[in-house]
């Protein structure tokens, strides 16, 4: 029989099944008389070298840890849905949770706990940087700064249901600058609804309260009223959102005040797009804007916003690529009534440094297009001459040392596996004498690993611990029943087995298993996970 090459990934939380040789499904009894089998070959009383007596009691705790959680009702339950992580948890559960609904529901919150606890643990910061720099004012001697803005944020949990938030923004230009500083106080009042209190001061002084209610299972609706301490103005704002599919939302905001004004707004986001647009209408006239973000690779994003008003009217085209797993760097071109730009993002967890960069404050269609041709072409060329070639190098060097690592991790691994089958050589000697006696099953050779290295070690002979391939023939010979029957169990992966290893992580694996049966030769293939049973119907 021919198995088909195994994914290397399959049935989570199977580790404990594998090294007892069990069946997810199997019963009491079963486990009792597997933990029995493997306890008489690794308990520690019964192996004289000192050596040996340590690599069996290593292998006796396994066992026994293996046996004390699936014999147990309710924590073999957690580690089916949740494996150790679950088990390892912290959770006391009480008498009542005896089914899996009600053990997935307690898990979940617990993990909801221990995430708030986290949070509040630890401050979250946000932030962002603004440079405004302009190639004009630079040529004519002016400099090339004309103005920045910063604001931070920094958020922390006070308790399980409030939040505290402090912030500020700066901001300065060639003529004036300024600040504000703001202090937001968040209460969670039921599951469904919040209430924030904000103050501020500097040149937005004012004080307000804003309350969010969850009104359906899709519709939230927040209410915000606020009252500047400068003019003594008062602004109500409402808004209402709502989830229009899995993955889109529309929202609509009644500001009435100073600047009345209605918004009626779109958004949509899924794993390879991200879009959003209003249309709003105000006491000055008549605004749009649209935003469309696409995923080009794995790391890299296009972009495409547009803006249309009264006193706007410009288009931005560019994109961007992760640099690192926390890090992002964006280069735009935009083109509009206010003039031509470039600008530059680096975006850093919560942190944003943008820089705008004014070329030229008139809309000369030549020098428009040269702005976007030239950096766009030496953009792919530095991409294609030097960046690609960068990271290739990088990625060959975290590769090599990648393997490098996984060498020695492989060669532990196979030298423990070693020496459990060297505790399983005396019984699997005995098992297999009885089976020669009665002209019953005979494993001959059995090799787990890599499908090529195993066709490689069978035609040529090939060994070594670079072969992929690890030597399974005595736990194979020990598995053998007393009745001269062999069975390893669907969707356990096989190098969680007693005297297996993991000769190639990461790579799809079988197991080869020559062997004879009423003195006729067999060979067996099975994937990794695939349920092998010898000798087959009709041997």
């Amino acid at each position: 029989m021919m198995g088909q090459e195994a994914a290397p990934t399959g049935p989570p939380n199977r580790e404990l099944y594998a090294l007892l040789n069990l069946s997810p499904e199997a019963s009491d009894e079963e486990i009792r008389k597997a933990y029995r089998q493997w306890a008489q070959v690794y308990h520690p009383d019964k192996i004289q070298s000192p050596q040996m007596k340590e690599v069996a009691t290593e292998n006796f705790q396994r066992i026994c840890e293996a046996y004390e959680i699936l014999s147990d009702e309710t924590k073999r339950l957690i580690y089916d849905l949740y494996g150790m992580e679950g088990l390892n948890s912290g959770l006391e559960l009480g008498p009542r949770l005896s089914k899996a609904d009600e053990i997935k529901e307690e898990l979940e919150r617990i993990k909801r706990r221990n995430e708030e606890a986290k949070k509040m643990a630890h401050f979250q910061p946000t932030g962002s940087i603004l440079f405004n720099l302009s190639v004009p004012h630079f040529l004519v001697g002016d400099g090339i700064m004309r103005g920045m803005v910063m604001a931070s944020q920094v958020q922390s949990q006070l308790s399980k249901d409030d939040a505290i938030a402090i912030g500020g923004n700066l901001a300065a230009n060639e003529k004036s600058g300024g600040g504000v500083a703001t202090a937001i106080l968040r209460r969670q009042i039921s599951p469904v609804s919040s209430i924030e209190f904000v103050a501020s001061t500097g040149l937005q002084s004012l004080i307000g309260v804003q309350t969010t209610r969850q009104l359906t299972i899709h519709s939230t609706a927040t209410i915000n009223i606020s009252k500047s301490l400068s003019d003594g103005s008062i602004n109500l704002t409402n808004t209402w959102t709502r989830q229009l599919s899995e993955t889109s939302s529309g929202n609509i905001e009644l500001a009435l005040g100073m600047r009345s004004a209605i918004t009626v707004g779109w958004k949509k986001r899924d794993e390879n797009v991200s879009a959003a647009g209003d249309f709003k209408i105000e006491s000055g006239g008549l605004g749009a804007s649209a935003r469309y973000t696409r995923k080009l690779s794995s790391k890299s994003h296009g972009r495409i916003v547009g803006r249309i008003g009264s006193n706007a009217l410009e288009i931005e085209l560019g994109g961007g690529r992760q640099i690192s797993e926390f890090s992002t760097v964006r280069m735009m071109y935009t083109v509009g009534l206010k003039g031509i730009f470039w600008k530059v993002e680096l975006h850093r967890g919560s942190q944003k440094l943008i820089v705008p960069i004014l070329l030229s404050a008139h809309l000369a269609p030549v020098f428009a297009t040269g702005a976007f041709i030239v950096p766009t072409s030496l953009y792919f060329l530095l991409k294609k001459f030097v960046v690609k070639p960068y990271l290739l190098k990088r990625e060959k060097q975290k590769a090599l040392e990648n393997m490098e690592k996984t060498w020695g991790q492989v060669g532990e691994a196979r030298a423990r596996a070693e020496k459990a089958q060297q505790l399983l050589q005396t019984v699997a000697t005995r098992k297999k004498n009885r089976q020669v006696e009665t002209d019953g099953l005979i494993v001959t050779k059995a090799l787990y690993g890599d499908p090529k290295a195993i066709e490689r070690r069978n035609e040529e002979g090939v060994e070594g611990l670079d072969s992929g391939v690890i030597d399974v023939t005595v736990p194979m010979n020990f598995l053998v029943s007393d009745s001269g029957q062999l069975k390893l169990h669907e969707g356990v992966k096989k190098s969680g087995i007693m005297g297996f290893c993991d000769p190639c992580p990461g790579q799809p694996k079988q197991l080869y298993i020559a062997y004879t049966y009423h003195s006729q030769p067999f060979e067996v293939i099975v994937g990794d996970y695939e349920e092998l049973s010898i000798p087959q119907e009709g041997q």
